[in-house]
């Protein structure tokens, strides 16, 4: 998938390299005047020394002819050597050496160089004859060199003129190159800036128009089609399934509204046909106190036990209460079953006083209670023993509710603690709370997985260990 970036980044790359390419074409055009003008100019002082080495060096041997001084000579000879210098620079210089005007210019040079150093040999050997008529040959090449000089320099010239028409050429070709690349550069971006935001903008507008109309409610329309493959389909397309996802949600919620109002109704109705467990409660303690003034003592007591464990139950589960009520609710709960079932069954409490101001959910004692009484010794026909041990293991208070009842299967016991949803939960009958309903909350509770351990094995017992932190 192509990026909104990347397109950005490939539409300046683009932009940099025309400009680099114009930058470039124009420095080496310009450096190829400016060589050629550099080249033309440098031709033009080498003549020009050339004739000034050359008066010079007729001057030094005019000047030793007439009166000869042995220092004059390094005077000379250091002439000698720049003239010559400058004369091969011109096979340097011109591309065109061969031409007959220069061959011969060159050969005037060199003829003048031999005729001075004559003049000097002879000099030297104080021949007036002879150095008297190469003194004279040495003028006559000196003005031919003069001539030629500006012959070659007025050659030059025309084709300077030439140069300098096709340098004013180009300079107008310059202009115009500069004014069409300004022109093309700025349609071109015009073009790009338009189509490229066109890329953006319809997107976003498409998306724009289709956020109003799910802000007033409207949920069902035609999908938006993003033809580009950058983040923007990608936006389109994630809209699109949002929109769905809203309108599904909405159809589902509308679904369960009406489910939860049909449910709603049925409790209703259910409700108005059971006993208000308020009128039930005041009823029991009426019984507890006639049979009191009956002198049923032990019938008011089993009432009393009664009525406090409904109590109990009829308050709000999300709550949390002091360990010791839990207890208290244990002992009448023990009350009760052993007023049924005599010595079949036998409690025991090993109960640490330090740890019974801890908070624990509502009704998270008595559940386990019934749940080892009905599925751990009920069945059992000589009965068994239960046994609830609190004790403080910091930072948590330990809970333990065993029996040596019938006992669970490994199996059993992984499938409670997966809380399954299909998996049975062992309701007790006094509350309709089983096992997984109390390890779920103090789950919840706590905010922690492995609060509830549970350790059976068949034919010799349970034992259920809860941690709940002080």
């Amino acid at each position: 998938m192509k990026t909104i970036r990347g397109k950005l980044l490939v539409y300046f790359l683009v932009f940099v390299l025309l400009f680099q390419a114009a930058a470039v074409s124009i420095f080496i055009s310009s450096n190829g005047l400016l060589s050629s003008y550099h080249d033309g100019f440098e031709r033009f002082l080498v003549l020009n020394s050339i004739s000034q080495y050359t008066e010079e060096l007729y001057l030094d041997t005019q000047l030793i002819v007439v009166e000869f001084k042995p220092e004059i000579l390094p005077d000379y000879y250091e002439t000698k050597s720049m003239l010559e210098t400058e004369k091969n620079k011109l096979t340097e210089i011109f591309t065109d050496v061969e031409r007959i005007e220069l061959k011969n210019y060159m050969n005037l040079i060199d003829t003048f160089i031999h005729e001075s150093e004559l003049t000097i040999g002879f000099v030297l050997r104080n021949d007036i004859e002879q150095y008297t008529n190469h003194l004279e040959e040495t003028r006559i090449a000196a003005g031919y060199i003069q001539e030629a000089t500006l012959e070659v320099i007025d050659s030059e010239l025309t084709a300077y003129q030439s140069f300098y028409k096709d340098l004013q050429e180009r300079n107008e070709s310059f202009f115009y190159f500069i004014l069409f690349l300004f022109g093309t550069t700025s349609i071109l971006a015009i073009f790009f800036a338009l189509w490229f935001s066109k890329g953006i903008t319809n997107p976003l507008n498409k998306l724009s128009r289709a956020a109003k109309e799910v802000s007033k409610g409207n949920l069902i329309g035609d999908p938006i089609q993003i033809q580009s493959n950058d983040e923007l389909k990608l936006l389109g397309d994630t809209f699109n399934h949002m929109r769905s996802d809203i309108h599904r949600l909405v159809e589902e919620i509308k679904d369960q509204s009406e489910l939860d109002r049909l449910i709603k109704e049925m409790e209703l109705k259910h409700l108005q046909n059971q006993i208000n467990p308020h009128f039930l409660f005041n009823t029991l303690n009426t019984i507890s106190k006639m049979a009191y003034l009956e002198d049923a003592k032990q019938t008011s007591g089993l009432i009393d036990s009664v009525a406090t464990l409904l109590r109990h139950s009829l308050g709000d589960i999300e709550k949390q209460v002091a360990l010791k009520d839990e207890v208290m609710v244990v002992r009448d709960y023990f009350h009760i079953q052993k007023t049924r079932f005599t010595e079949r069954v036998k409690f025991q409490l090993e109960v640490d006083e330090s740890c019974l101001d801890t908070k624990v959910p509502r009704l998270t004692l008595q559940p386990l209670i019934e749940n080892a009484f009905i599925h751990g010794i009920e069945e059992i026909e000589e009965g068994g023993t239960i046994t609830l041990s609190i004790y403080s293991s910091a930072p948590f208070v330990v809970i333990e509710v065993s029996d040596d009842g019938v006992g669970m299967s490994h199996e059993k016991i992984k499938e409670i603690m997966s809380l399954a949803k299909e998996s049975e939960d062992h309701v007790g009958h006094s509350t309709g709370i089983g096992l997984k309903n109390v390890i779920r909350r103090l789950q919840l509770t706590y905010q922690m997985d492995d609060l509830v351990t549970i350790e059976s094995e068949l034919g010799k017992g349970t034992t259920v260990r809860i941690k709940v932190l002080k």
